[in-house]
């Protein structure tokens, strides 16, 4: 069951679900509240709790607002792209050939052919960024499902516009988002390890939380590892 309650000029996404305890997230990149809530919890007391968080709601809403966001991309020479968490500078190399990537020195060479448009650029460049995901994807995912006790159904790499990962506990498929590639290889690690431990327990409660810990320990400096690198032109959340 899901509602919104305001706190002032703060809406408060409220979902109730068969868990024991209340949970407050303040998700990037723009600061949306959502509390997850028992469905014994009648909403009143659900908006004492979140009001009693407001001062922390705000301070959190202030450092996403204040996070380093990236420009535009236009896709020429000298502009900044991010593989794995380093910073490469992008040149256009245009011959009659197929389109490829590669990466020299701090120069990340995008060879396209003459007269490239923009959405075609992208294209190459989101479909090679798809590509080093799956690279990594077979010993990663071998490693974590021997770790959590669990075997995938399926693994999905592709643009995802509101997630950094997601799971079909039903299927037990896992969708992982192409822009990972962008960020440490921890956090894909991290997403990894979230995802699967959804095969195990689907809600975000204390038993999920507890099976974070015994697994992945430091997975909270993970997790704020991937929130605080510089967030993508167009806007992710997780």
């Amino acid at each position: 069951m899901a509602t919104q309650i305001h706190l002032g000029d703060i809406a408060v996404d409220v979902v109730q679900k068969d868990i024991k305890n209340i949970h407050l997230s303040v998700l990037p990149p723009a600061g949306k509240v959502r509390i997850a809530a028992p469905l014994r919890m009648d909403l009143d007391t659900i908006r004492v709790f979140a009001i009693t968080k407001l001062a922390w709601i705000k301070l959190q809403q202030k450092k996403l607002r204040e996070q380093e966001r990236e420009t535009p991309r236009e896709y020429l020479d000298r502009e900044s792209h991010y593989v794995w968490g380093k910073r490469y500078l992008l040149k256009i190399v245009e011959k009659e050939a197929a389109p490829s990537v590669e990466l020299k020195h701090s120069k990340m060479i995008l060879q396209v052919r003459p007269v490239t448009s923009y959405a075609r650029k992208q294209a190459i460049l989101d479909a090679w960024y798809r590509e080093q995901v799956k690279s990594v994807m077979p010993p990663l995912c071998a490693k974590w499902e021997r770790i959590i006790g669990v075997k995938a159904g399926k693994f999905f790499v592709q643009k995802m516009k509101t997630k950094w990962g997601s799971c079909s506990p039903g299927r037990q498929n896992i969708r992982l988002n192409t822009d990972l590639a962008k960020k440490p290889l921890q956090c894909l690690e991290y997403i990894v390890a979230h995802e699967l431990t959804h095969l195990v327990e689907r809600h975000h409660n204390d038993r999920f939380m507890g099976l974070m810990d015994t697994h992945m320990p430091h997975w909270r400096r993970y997790r704020e590892m991937l929130n605080s690198l510089p967030l993508a032109h167009q806007e992710w959340g997780y």
